[in-house]
């Protein structure tokens, strides 16, 4: 269903500005001591007061860390285990102390579907008083919800996605992410009437490494389908975890493993949410999206797939969505068949269908491709390959940063990415499958936390996600991409991609016109990836050439060697992009290739 939004009735800024101050001073005259903004909004740095927590700096020695609430008798309300208090629902540990080893997952780690102001944190009875740390905005906010949610993204001759709008709240300074047209404020992309729904010069301001000098020249980091970026609420949240949480999770009848449990429990929760998965069962933590392809590979492959069996994939794929099938087919006696592409990087849907066949038992293929940037018809080639009775797997790596990813619509078996791509920590990464199907499949390592019960006869396994966990896994940057996925959230992932798809559209339209640059990957539907080789030069040239202008590309094959060659190359150069960047980058990008075609004989 589409909507023209209606952008009458809204408050002016003025007078947002003045419920917000009157909102401000009222929560001041309580009494509270509070920071002006929330961080990510690009107005100041994080701190952990910012997020409504506060104990006495003097005694725990510490500025501002979050008070984790007590009880009457003065106990810590969150002794993990202890069978003392209240806590041990509220912390979801579910520990019988004559029988520590409590099988996982827990069953007191159930969330209701209420959600509390900014912030959608979720609690397994009632919302208590104690929120986890960087879970909550502080509550003076919260009376500004209401006026926030009248604010539209104004987009003048466009059809929108009928969609939540994105909130955020406002600082003492009144800077504002999300203004409706005219309101005074200039956008950093207006080209096309397209006004984006948030300020990627204000956004930019949120990440540290984006302030720093590259031969004297300011970075622009234009790698990112390479890997993302840090906000500072990202970075926050880890150094917050090791100062004040770090423990290992689940079986411990002490605070730091509830406070670190609930963390990490809390970051599959958001992960479950952020791509629509029906449980966080469904979400095991893993590396990255090579080991997730890995991890299905010699689990549920090495289990369920017969000599003759197939495997089918594109050209488009990423080495990481090749190599292991390979392997996996080498050594049962499997057949490795591959779907074309055409002249513009898309898939052919009608050689594809021809490829499905009983045999078909696997199809595995990128939704964005990280050398071309084609985004593929995702749910149309999952229900063909469902209908021949195939499982599929959808790599995500590239695309669950740029456009929705919603794995009950998708229906794919299997969904993978990496927390990196996605503004995360690096080697964090998450593997979705269906519960009956992870249930079904036997784990591909063996250790501590994935089992519940072992003797020297037996072992017997956890169900989803655990049997998938064996060992400490990455805990804090477990934690991180929870925060990651927060901010992302707070932008607005359709906010996200229509930026991105103007500003794509830009450089595309700038660099076609620069002689002898050729755009490699022209599909009508595609995102985030400017692949191009320039004649006279070598792409290790333009890269360096770039750099010395403080531009961060990518140059090489992009481990997709297959889908460049296809198009008679070994390499090309790749900018790719983000929603912190602009106009500004872009143009920087192509006055540097100017100044190169100007300077070859």
């Amino acid at each position: 269903m589409s909507t023209n939004i209606d952008h009458s009735g809204l408050p002016d800024m003025a007078t947002l500005e003045k419920l917000a101050n009157q909102f401000f001073n009222e929560y001041h005259a309580q009494g509270t001591t509070a920071a002006p903004a929330v961080s990510g909004i690009g107005v100041s740095p994080a701190s952990v007061l910012q997020y409504g927590n506060t104990v006495d700096a003097k005694e725990v020695g510490v500025a501002n860390p979050p008070q984790y609430a007590q009880n009457d008798g003065g106990v810590p309300i969150s002794v993990a285990g202890s069978g003392a208090s209240p806590s041990v629902v509220q912390h979801g540990n579910n520990i019988n102390l004559k029988d520590p080893q409590t099988s996982f997952p827990d069953k007191n780690l159930q969330y209701n579907t209420g959600s509390l102001p900014l912030g959608g944190g979720h609690s397994p009875v009632a919302a208590p008083k104690n929120f986890l740390p960087f879970e909550e905005e502080q509550s003076y906010l919260g009376g500004l919800e209401s006026i926030l949610s009248s604010i539209h993204q104004y987009i003048p001759g466009n059809q929108l996605p009928e969609v939540a709008s994105p909130q955020w709240p406002l600082g003492e300074t009144a800077s504002y992410y999300f203004l409706p047209a005219g309101a005074g404020h200039t956008p950093s992309i207006a080209h096309g009437g397209f006004v984006p729904g948030f300020d990627a010069n204000l956004v930019k301001k949120d990440f540290p490494i984006l302030q720093e000098s590259v031969n004297g020249k300011p970075l622009i980091w234009l790698d990112n389908a390479a890997t993302t970026q840090k906000p500072q609420q990202v970075i926050d949240r880890l150094s917050y975890f090791y100062a004040h949480e770090n423990s290992n999770i689940h079986r411990a009848a002490h605070e730091l493993a509830a406070r670190a449990t609930d963390a990490y429990e809390e970051a599959r929760k958001k992960v479950q949410t952020f791509i629509g998965a029906a449980s966080p069962n469904e979400i095991v933590f893993v590396r990255g999206t090579t080991e997730a392809i890995n991890l299905v590979a010699r689990s549920w492959g090495e289990q369920y797939l017969q000599p003759g069996d197939e495997i089918l994939v594109t050209h488009l794929e990423h080495h990481a969505n090749i190599v292991p099938w390979q392997q996996l087919a080498a050594k049962k006696g499997l057949k490795l068949r591959v779907a074309p592409v055409d002249d513009d990087g898309q898939v052919i849907l009608e050689e594809y269908g021809k490829l499905l066949n009983p045999k078909t038992k696997l199809v595995a293929f990128t939704q964005v491709s990280n050398a071309l940037g084609t985004i593929t018809p995702a749910k149309t080639m999952i229900d063909m390959a469902h209908a021949v009775g195939a499982r599929v797997l959808l790599d995500g790596a590239q695309s669950v940063s740029h456009i929705r990813a919603n794995v009950k619509a998708l229906n794919a078996d299997w969904f993978v990415f990496s927390g990196h791509k996605i503004f995360a920590p690096t080697g964090i990464g998450v593997l979705y499958g269906k519960e009956d199907l992870l249930n079904a499949t036997e784990p591909w390592q063996g250790g501590g936390n994935m089992i519940k019960d072992v003797t020297f006869e037996h072992t017997q396994y956890h169900l989803a996600p655990g049997r998938f966990e064996a060992g400490t896994g990455n805990i804090a940057d477990a934690v991180g991409l929870g925060a990651a996925l927060d901010y992302v959230n707070k932008l607005g992932i359709e906010n996200i991609y229509q930026y991105e798809h103007y500003l794509l559209k830009y450089a595309m339209g700038l660099l076609k016109e620069i002689p002898g640059l050729k755009l490699i990957g022209t599909a009508p539907d595609k995102t985030s990836v400017l692949s191009f080789v320039l004649d006279g030069y070598t792409n290790d040239q333009v890269g360096q050439a770039l750099n010395q202008e403080g531009i961060a590309v990518r140059t090489g094959h992009h481990c997709a060697q297959p889908i460049l060659r296809r198009f008679g190359l070994e390499s090309t150069v790749r900018p790719s992009l983000a929603f912190y960047n602009t106009c500004a980058d872009i143009d920087a990008l192509v006055a540097t290739l100017w100044k190169l075609k100007a300077t070859k004989k």
